[in-house]
């Protein structure tokens, strides 16, 4: 599988059959890319809107004001440590970043007290607080080790963990329920097989194309870990691939013809859980857990799930497989007593 390059989009003209890259970034203008991904000519080009990026970046550092907080934050976006991140972590943190910016950015950023630090952190809900002092944390450590600073007033907090159940994890009543009132053939009952069949995170599962399978194997670049996973189709969900024709690079696409962007997403699968009368919890994330649960319930260790849905830890997989061993165990002590 060809590897995904950050913020190119390829889209098929339906009357040519020809596809198109475009180089996409939000804020800035669409660019096409000539050639063919990785070719020389496509790739000079996609590196001059990459430098294009960085050029705009760097020169809103150099307008800020010296040592400000807006200058620090202009500076981290432009480092390896934030550019490392998963395009989905660098936009949340730009999301927390541009909100503090917005009324703190002319200030000294080696003239925020902690004081300061703590108030905010008690105005916020757990969660909330949690990403808050992360994202600003990451910040000031950049802004500390490039000299804009000579402290961290972020050193020393330390929150009480959020104790939380997660996302909640679908039932097969819940599934049914959606799969009745979508038929196969239909963009929500792809969008269902999808991420119940493949056990992979949202932003994964939208970029998924018939270009990565190949004989009746899925191959996934994970966008959060890196990892590449080759992944069996499931009967049925080729029987529902085979039902939902598409001329695009990814299986699921906007009324336009378009990739759908996480948010927007998420906003559309809300509606059709809505549609099917779904409880609120239910959410595509919890379909992954859902796809573990399956998987624990076949018999599969927590090794053979974290293969396919390509958990780093073993420790979120356990649960599923614990939770569901001491069920069947149970029912199975149950039947011997008689």
């Amino acid at each position: 599988m060809t590897r995904a390059l950050k913020y190119v989009q390829g889209f098929v003209d339906n009357k040519t059959g020809k596809v198109f890259h475009y180089f996409r970034r939000s804020g800035y203008p669409r660019k096409r890319l000539p050639g063919l991904p990785f070719s020389t000519e496509f790739m000079a080009a996609y590196q001059a809107a990459l430098d294009n990026i960085q050029h705009h970046e760097v020169g809103a550092a150099k307008r800020s004001k010296p040592g400000s907080l807006s200058a620090a934050v202009a500076g981290y976006y432009t480092s390896l440590e934030f550019r490392s991140l998963a395009a989905g972590t660098q936009a949340a943190r730009r999301s927390v970043l541009e909100r503090f910016r917005a009324p703190h950015g002319d200030k000294p950023v080696a003239a925020l007290p902690q004081k300061f630090i703590a108030h905010v952190l008690s105005t916020m809900k757990p969660h909330a607080a949690h990403n808050w002092l992360k994202t600003i944390r990451a910040l000031l450590q950049f802004a500390l080790a490039h000299g804009f600073c000579t402290q961290d007033p972020t050193q020393g907090f330390k929150l009480p963990s959020v104790k939380t159940k997660g996302y909640y994890t679908w039932n097969e009543s819940d599934i049914a329920a959606f799969a009745a009132h979508h038929p196969i053939g239909t963009k929500p009952r792809l969008a269902l097989a999808l991420l119940l069949y493949t056990a992979q995170r949202r932003g994964d599962v939208l970029r998924m194309g018939r270009q990565h399978i190949r004989d009746g194997v899925l191959t996934v670049r994970q966008d959060k870990t890196g990892a590449v996973l080759a992944i069996p189709v499931h009967s049925d969900l080729q029987c529902i691939l085979d039902a939902t024709p598409s001329a695009h690079l990814t299986f699921l696409t906007t009324d336009r013809g378009e990739p759908y962007g996480g948010p927007n997403f998420s906003n559309q699968f809300r509606e059709w859980c809505d549609a099917a009368g779904l409880p609120k919890q239910c959410s595509a994330h919890g379909l992954r857990k859902a796809a573990c649960r399956r998987l624990a319930e076949a018999g599969c260790s927590a090794n053979e799930i974290a293969s396919i849905s390509g958990h780093a830890s073993l420790r979120e997989v356990e649960r599923y497989t614990k939770a569901v061993d001491q069920a069947r165990m149970a029912r199975n002590a149950m039947a011997r007593r008689g």
